[in-house]
Order: structure tokens, then C-alpha cells, then sequence
């Protein structure tokens, strides 16, 4: 009389088996999540600097200024590269927002924050002057945001409630050291044409909505100029960064740097056109790697 044996498994008679993503037995049950890292690393490979555009142009000028190569994970395009900035090079990613606006920008700050968790995250590109001491092609890095869009719309009117954010003191430390090193802020700068222009870089605060603005008498830069008559420019994602930032610190319990270096494209009047785009990207572009000795962690 013959034995049989009843296996719930697996038998494996002779040879290797290899088994992977797969559940065995009787009722298996298979739970699946995140896969690991790669190379035995425990989360994202950090980044010392992140760094959010918005258009192509502005994309395009971070390249090539900072010499990052195309790195995608999934559907995401980053950017990456080691940047040489003083003693040590700087590990920068770079991630290109879906769009305009604040939303965008938020996202594309959780994207960067999720893969690459950078010690500080630039936002670089254009921006429009509305100081009269910003000229175009000019350079705005800004440690503090006004958020005009918050407002009450009444009988009498609209009522506008700006909030002001300010980038972590360290942050604002590193900014003042640059200012400090290269007063009054001039530099030649040479475009990848071989044109070389003189750029002033201006430091001081940027106010921050949804709206475009190309009307030198707007109610927008009226507010503006009473909230703070210091604000020296205004941008679309500005608001939405510092906002995640702020929010990003509550689940980490520390703070999150953020800077803004905006090339100033326009001046928010009604002949704002594209004219300056390519140049003013590639002014940001270059301050941004100016600045990279001073924001990266130590």
C-alpha cells in the first residue's frame, strides 16, 4: 500500500527556485507596499538643494547653468547632478512644475520632498519688478513672501489680508553672508550666446498670488506697496511654497528651508510680453549658482 503526502507549499526535490512578489501555503495572504530602496538605502538619496521652475525656459537655464542630467523616477522627470560650489560639490535635484500657480507649486515641492528630501528648496525662474529700483534682468532673492490672495469681498469693496511668510533664519543667515561677500551685488554675467552683461542682484521680500499682472495700477501692487513698500516683485508660486514648507514642518518637527530667486522679466504693466524670458531665466539660473556654496548643508 502506497503513501502519498499532502504538501500545501512549496517542494523542491532537487535544485534552486527562486521566488519573489508570491505567497505560498494554504489561503495565502500577499501584502504588498513602497518597494525598498535600491542599494540597501533606507529612503531617497538626499539632496542638498531642490530646485522647482515653472516654464521650459527656466527649466532649460537650471541645466545647463548647474550641468544636471535628466534622472526620471516612474512618470516624474527630475534633474540631478553634483554641482562644484566652493570646498565640496553640492548634490542638486530639480524638478519642473505641472504648471502655473500655487497648487503646482505645492506639488512639485512634495515631489522633490518625497525623493530627494533637499536640505533647502530654490524656487528659480522669472518674475516681474515692481520696485523702482528693480530694473529688468535684474535678480530678486527673497527670504520673505507676502501672499496677497486672501481676501473678503464685501458691499464696500474687496478687502485683502495679506500673510507673510519667512524663510527659516538659517536660510535668511545664508543669504545675508552672499549680500555680505558681494556688496553692492553686481556680476558679469555671460549668457550661453557669449553675451555679457552686468546683473544686479536685489535682496528683499516678493509678494505672491494667482493672478498675472500686466497693469501698473493695479488694486494687487496698491495693496502691495502699502502692505510693505519694500516688496521688491511679485510671482505666481511664491505663496505655495512657503505654505508647504511651513506646513511640512509640522510631520518632520524641523524646519524646511526654502529661498526664491527670481530673474525679473517684466515690470507688471501692460507691455508685459515675453521679450525677457530667456534672459531673466538665465540671470536666476546664474544666481542660483552663485548662491549654492551658501545654502548647502554643512
Amino acid at each position: 500500500m502506497s503513501s502519498r503526502s499532502h504538501v500545501s507549499g512549496i517542494l523542491n526535490t532537487g535544485g534552486t527556485t527562486n521566488i519573489t512578489s508570491s505567497a505560498v501555503g494554504h489561503r495565502p495572504v500577499l501584502t504588498t507596499g513602497p518597494r525598498p530602496a535600491e542599494d540597501g538605502a533606507d529612503g531617497p538619496v538626499r539632496a542638498d538643494v531642490g530646485v522647482i521652475t515653472i516654464l521650459g525656459v527656466e527649466t532649460q537655464a537650471v541645466r545647463l547653468a548647474l550641468g544636471l542630467s535628466e534622472d526620471p523616477v516612474g512618470g516624474l522627470r527630475f534633474y540631478t547632478g553634483d554641482v562644484p560650489a566652493g570646498d565640496r560639490p553640492v548634490r542638486v535635484a530639480a524638478i519642473r512644475a505641472l504648471g502655473q500657480g500655487q497648487r503646482s507649486a505645492m506639488a512639485a515641492y512634495d515631489n522633490l520632498r518625497r525623493h530627494h528630501d533637499p536640505h533647502v528648496i530654490v524656487l528659480a525662474g522669472i518674475g516681474g519688478g515692481i520696485h523702482p529700483s528693480v530694473k529688468l534682468d535684474d535678480v530678486v532673492i527673497a527670504t520673505r513672501v507676502v501672499y496677497y490672495d486672501l481676501r473678503k469681498k464685501t458691499p464696500q469693496g474687496t478687502h485683502r489680508r495679506g500673510e507673510e511668510r519667512e524663510a527659516p533664519a538659517e536660510l535668511g543667515h545664508a543669504v545675508n553672508a552672499f549680500f555680505t561677500d558681494h556688496d553692492p551685488g553686481d556680476f558679469a554675467v555671460t549668457d550661453p550666446g557669449g553675451t555679457s552683461r552686468t546683473v544686479r542682484f536685489h535682496h528683499g521680500p516678493i509678494g505672491s498670488g494667482d493672478a498675472v499682472i500686466a497693469d501698473g495700477d493695479s488694486g494687487v501692487l496698491r495693496y502691495l506697496a502699502s502692505f510693505n513698500d519694500k516688496i521688491l516683485a511679485v510671482d505666481m508660486e511664491a505663496g505655495g511654497l512657503s505654505q508647504a514648507s511651513h506646513e511640512e514642518s509640522a510631520s518632520t518637527r524641523r524646519p524646511h528651508g526654502w529661498i526664491v530667486v527670481r530673474g525679473i522679466s517684466d515690470d507688471a504693466s501692460p507691455s508685459k510680453d515675453d521679450d525677457h524670458h530667456r534672459t531673466a531665466s538665465w540671470h536666476a539660473a546664474t544666481a542660483l549658482r552663485e548662491l549654492l556654496p551658501y545654502l548647502s548643508a554643512r
